[in-house]
């Protein structure tokens, strides 16, 4: 017989919520956007049962698209973010989402990252409200040491190692720019900021991967949370230089717009500032090349050796308007 009982507002919603405090995620993972989150990797509107729950290929913006159509809840374009850093990419940290199953080489920057709940963790979801519900909830908690151990150990074996200057070790994920942060690390800073400080290095699935606030408050730099930082920052203590580096794949080199966007949000530094753009071949510079700022460098991963640097006035180091005291 067809249900056309009309549903209490908001109940999936509210059973989605249940059902993340059930797996343990803490509460800002529980909330309205994460639960909406769910209900749409699962393909469920309000009417839907959970025992009808799929496993829909889905993207960020398909999934806001899902909660917009369905639920009647529409989030702005900008919430993307707010969707990938609050739910989703806590579900596949958790093992309860897998990233590109469909091709798992693809890069995690790439528009067409699609994410798929996990079989053992449909088949729970299909459990929820029936009988066999906490039967199969205590067992898939009891599993879920060992399935993340095996996520970590798959994802540890596909990272990029990375030394830093000073000796630390740690690793970035494989997808995105990071392969060419790696080649900064490795054969820019050595070459053009011998002894210099890794400050900040980005990571396509951790904006933070490695930070050094405290240093960067020492040459009066305090960055806020959701500033556009660049991808990595040198600092060379001998010459008292702040490098900031965008390792540009398929966007992002330091135009004339980004370079003054820099100047501004590293107002405050006392060291002078050099813009780099990097590139992993001239190929890949070719389609960048007009938009490159005047008074900045350009840095090419497969000639390590070789520094464009636009404007002959110097050869790598900060310009007046990028001297501490600067005036614009």
């Amino acid at each position: 017989m067809a249900d056309t009982a009309k549903p209490r507002r908001g109940a999936r919603l509210q059973e989605a919520m249940v059902i993340l405090e059930a797996l343990g995620f803490p509460s800002r993972q529980r909330n309205e956007v994460a639960a909406y989150t769910l209900l749409a990797l699962a393909g469920l509107g309000p009417r839907g049962k959970w025992r009808e729950a799929q496993a829909p290929l889905m993207g960020i913006t398909p999934i806001i698209g899902f909660i917009a159509e369905k639920h009647s809840v529409r989030y702005a374009p900008n919430t993307r973010e707010t969707v990938r850093d609050e739910a989703v990419k806590h579900f596949v940290e958790y093992g309860l989402l897998v990233r590109n199953p469909d091709q798992p080489g693809r890069p995690v920057t790439s528009g067409k990252t699609v994410y798929q709940l996990e079989p053992a963790a449909l088949e729970l979801l299909r459990a929820f409200g029936g009988s066999d519900w906490p039967h199969l909830l205590a067992g898939y908690l009891e599993g879920r040491a060992g399935l993340l151990k095996e996520l970590r150990r798959s994802r540890a074996m596909v990272r990029i190692p990375v030394t830093l200057p000073g000796g630390e070790k740690i690793t970035l994920s494989p997808g995105g720019q990071n392969p060419l942060i790696g080649e900064i690390v490795r054969e820019f800073c050595p070459r053009f900021a011998p002894g210099g400080e890794v400050l900040y290095l980005g990571d396509a699935e951790d904006k933070f991967a490695h930070l050094q606030a405290g240093r960067l408050r020492e040459i009066g730099v305090d960055l806020p949370a959701a500033a556009k930082i660049p991808d990595v920052m040198i600092h060379d203590h001998r010459r008292n230089w702040l490098l900031l580096v965008e390792a540009v794949t398929s966007a992002g080199p330091v135009d004339a717009k980004r370079r003054k966007e820099l100047k501004s949000l590293f107002e405050g530094c006392s060291a002078g500032l050099v813009f780099v753009t990097c590139f992993e071949s001239r190929k890949a510079m070719q389609d960048f090349l007009s938009q490159i700022a005047w008074e900045s460098e350009v840095w090419i991963a497969e000639d390590p050796e070789h520094l464009i640097h636009f404007n002959g006035e110097r050869y790598l180091g900060p310009y007046p308007d990028a001297l501490p005291g600067r005036d614009g």
